[in-house]
């Protein structure tokens, strides 16, 4: 078959450039089309209860994005700072999509007005505020407010606001035109009294995302092409053969941004690799081809001869490698993800589609070429390389024992490491440590408990039921326990509306904030019901009933592991507080979703890497025909794989949705060297009346040098992800690189060796 798709290729070489051409600039159209997501991950399913119960509140009470700012400054409360800050506010208003900002400039405060049975909603700090005094006078009695804590720090160094913006424009491209413009804004009062600045929130820190994202896959494109294209010049010393192989690989970019357009995919973190890791993964497939093609015109002297034997045994055996490097990435499909599903459609279709345009492309711009002189198959004689590959040779036959020995020494090690992978999930996981995202990140938990939102709704069951004494005193309590953990900001609820209502009552004296009684109630109702709805709560944190509360918090950047520690111990204590005949309390919001879905992705990889090796051993088995042969190929794989998880055991690398993705790639990739090392030897045995050492030295000598051509590119194209903002991205092209050179060494080395220690097996295994 492989015979007559050779001719096939050569016979019709224009016909094929120009559907590739043609077929490019579609794709290339439909490129320019695809856009930067700018919602979150899709990681839950849309049935899980998780997201149905964040969902069902969002419903409820709206989708709010917070974006949080605070300033560190001595001289804040000087009255001049004070009145710049103020000038801030009211410019961020005029903002589209800015729908409420919280900001102790801006906060009211309620005065008893008898007259009319109500409150009077009045600024704190108003148009009489012109002198330093009253500034002081009005931030002293403030002090002592019990419902205003948290906005400000009571050391006057500082104070924090609240800037909550619409999801019509969190979810479209004004977004970023918003936040850096609210930032542009802000910035202004730290250049004018070099105050020091954070900024956090979830609106805020998935923006700086978005636009270091844009940045990034440029960047990487460039790189991966500089980096693979330099290699190859180093290795053939030919500019051409360097240009022809990076037009296959830009091709295939082109195309993976075409796919993602026509299957109306967005780019997501996870997607923007797809290009830069096909560039990798595209370089190899051109140097088993050209290696070949010079390889059989040195032992024929036929270029037409040698273009057809390229095509038909390389194509073959790139074929069957490019068909396992797919599935480690379709693995993914298979998966509850909606982001990991895209991510493995997009990558295995694309894979597929190099390795065409890297068959077509080569042999035919070949044929147009000249005649290969002594100086473009040079480099099949360098000697470092010879030399590296006789080593090899006699490594396997005369140290198999030491090759063993080491072997098990590794699985020793490798296991032992493995023990000591943590599991974690932050949301910072894949923040740049030294970048100021991270540092604003934790200067908010260090100072106001966090940005993460978390949502607490209490369900009574009855109809006005949160009025009721006893409801109240409970609701209370949770407040109260939830003080006591140090990971959760200052809770929010009605209950503290209430109190100060109640504080109000009694002339703003503090020492009535406190929960009002029955009868302090039906003192209270009528003046609430008077008021203007400017501070009124109910809309915020009770449903159209009564019926049920929500209490909103926000907590630090916890991992998975430690949600879930906390989690274990509130919830026995949440279900002490409220019978559960009585009451149904939900635990949910945005942080649950995230942290949840973080656990959701790795079990789903691990799935996905057991149908990795699965898939690729069922496929190894229909190659040989034989459960040794697919024993004897996973081994060498299998090994890489542990030894990275030591890796990440020893160094304090944890395993999340970055690093657990390595395993996936690198075994569909590493497994590739496998196939061709097998594939050869099998050609070998053919050739050799079944001589298993001859073909296995045989097959070390023709694809050893290939082998290590290419484990050198992949090494170095994964590599250079560690340039990225994203520390998913760095753990994830750092482990891979790894976990790549590992796999070819254990090709080398390890995989020659089983098969000459299975020797007489394998004889008669073959002349059965």
């Amino acid at each position: 078959m492989w015979t007559s798709i050779s001719e096939l290729v050569l016979k019709n070489r224009i016909v094929i450039l120009l559907l590739i051409v043609v077929s490019t600039v579609f794709m290339a159209n439909e490129a320019l089309d695809v856009k930067f997501s700018f919602d979150r991950a899709k990681i839950l399913p849309s049935d899980h209860q998780v997201y149905l119960e964040n969902l069902d509140f969002q419903e409820k009470y709206g989708l709010k994005h917070v974006m949080a700012v605070a300033v560190e400054d001595k001289d804040f409360f000087k009255l001049e700072n004070f009145k710049f800050w103020d000038n801030i506010t009211s410019e961020i208003s005029k903002f589209d999509g800015v729908e409420n900002i919280i900001s102790i400039n801006l906060i009211s405060k309620l005065e008893k007005n008898d007259s009319l049975i109500k409150f009077d909603i009045k600024p704190w700090f108003d148009s009489t505020i012109t002198t330093q005094y009253s500034l002081d006078s009005a931030l002293k009695v403030l002090s002592f407010q019990k419902f205003y804590e948290g906005v400000f720090d009571r050391s006057k160094k500082g104070t924090i606001m609240l800037i909550t913006l619409d999801n019509e424009i969190i979810n479209s491209k004004s977004r970023d035109y918003t936040i850096l413009g609210i930032k542009e804004i802000i910035d202004s009062y730290s250049e004018k009294y070099q105050a020091s600045l954070f900024y956090s929130g979830m609106p805020y820190m998935r923006t700086i995302n978005s636009i270091n994202l844009k940045k990034e896959i440029l960047l990487f494109i460039l790189l991966t092409l500089f980096v693979t294209s330099s290699i190859l010049f180093l290795f053939f010393r030919s500019i051409k053969i360097t240009l022809i192989s990076m037009i296959v690989v830009v091709i295939g970019a082109i195309w993976a941004f075409g796919t993602m357009s026509l299957f109306g995919y967005e780019i997501t973190l996870l997607t923007a690799l797809v290009p830069p890791v096909l560039i990798v993964i595209g370089i190899p497939n051109c140097i088993f081809l050209i290696n070949k093609f010079h390889a059989e015109f040195k032992r024929n002297g036929d270029k037409n001869n040698a273009l057809k034997i390229m095509i038909s045994k390389i194509g073959n055996i790139t074929f069957l490698t490019n068909i396992t490097t797919a599935s480690g990435f379709a693995a993914f499909t298979l998966t509850e993800s909606q982001s990991l599903q895209e991510f493995g459609l997009v990558s295995s279709l694309n894979i597929l589609g190099v390795f065409m345009f890297s068959l077509f492309i080569i042999p035919i711009m070949f044929s147009f070429f000249k005649t290969p002189n002594s100086k473009n198959i040079k480099h099949l004689d360098r000697r470092w390389i010879n030399y590296v590959v006789d080593y090899l040779s006699f490594l396997i036959q005369n140290k198999r024992s030491a090759i063993y020995k080491f072997t098990i020494l590794i699985f020793i090690i490798g296991v032992f490491g493995l023990l000591k992978v943590q599991i974690t999930g932050n949301l910072s996981d894949d923040f740049n440590k030294k970048q100021d995202l991270y540092k604003d990140l934790k200067f908010f938990e260090r100072n106001y408990g966090g940005v993460m939102p978390l949502e607490i709704l209490v369900d009574t069951k009855k109809k006005n039921g949160l009025f009721k004494s006893y409801n109240l005193k409970k609701i209370n309590e949770l407040n109260d326990l939830l003080l006591s953990y140090k990971e959760f900001s200052k809770p929010s609820s009605y209950i503290d509306f209430l109190k100060y209502s109640k504080q109000a009552y009694y002339n703003n004296d503090t020492s009535y904030y406190s929960l009002p009684n029955s009868q302090e109630q039906r003192f209270l109702t009528p003046y609430l019901a008077n008021t203007d709805s400017e501070m009124d709560v109910s809309n915020i944190y009770l449903d159209s009933l009564n019926q049920e509360a929500r209490i909103s918090l926000r907590i630090a950047d916890v991992s998975t592991t430690k949600m879930d520690s906390i989690m274990s111990d509130l919830e026995p204590k949440i279900s002490s507080l409220f019978d559960s005949k009585k009451y149904n309390v939900i635990i949910t919001g945005t942080t649950k979703v995230l942290l949840t879905g973080t656990k959701f992705l790795l079990s789903n990889l691990f799935v996905s890497l057991f149908l990795v090796i699965i898939l690729i051993s069922i496929f190894m088995a229909w190659m040989f025909g034989s459960v040794r042969m697919v024993v004897l190929s996973l081994v060498p794989n299998l090994l890489p794989l542990l030894l990275t998880g030591a890796i990440m055991g020893f160094f304090g690398i944890a395993l999340k949705p970055s690093t657990i993705l390595v395993f996936s790639i690198a075994f569909g990739i590493s497994v590739d060297d496998t196939i061709h090392f097998l594939a050869k030897y099998r050609q070998e045995l053919m050739s050799n009346n079944w001589n298993v050492k001859e073909s296995v030295l045989e097959a070390l000598k023709e694809t050893g040098v290939s082998m290590i051509y290419t484990s050198i590119v992949l090494f170095c194209g994964f590599f250079i992800f560690i340039a990225s903002d994203f520390g998913g991205t760095v753990a994830l092209g750092l482990l891979v690189s790894i976990t790549l050179l590992i796999a070819m060494l254990s090709n080398l080395v390890l995989l020659p060796a089983l098969l000459l220690t299975n020797e007489k097996h394998l004889v008669l295994k073959n002349n059965n």
